[in-house]
């Protein structure tokens, strides 16, 4: 039984070797690329959802 858990952990450890042999990591610039676009679109989202509540909150105060 030992035996088996060790064999099972050491395949593991060397497909998951294999799998991070595979892996690519962006570049600095591609980093700083795709966190811009991600706070441009926070900012952008938050304004448009700024002035759909504004709006909303002027014509239930107009109706009630």
């Amino acid at each position: 039984m030992f035996k088996r858990m060790t064999e099972s952990i050491r395949v593991f450890i060397t497909d998951v070797r294999g799998e991070m042999k595979k892996v690519s990591f962006p570049t600095r610039a591609e980093t700083i690329g795709s966190t811009t676009v991600v706070i441009v679109f926070c900012i952008m989202m938050s304004l448009y959802l700024s002035v759909i509540d504004s709006f909303l909150v002027w014509l239930v105060a107009k109706i009630i």
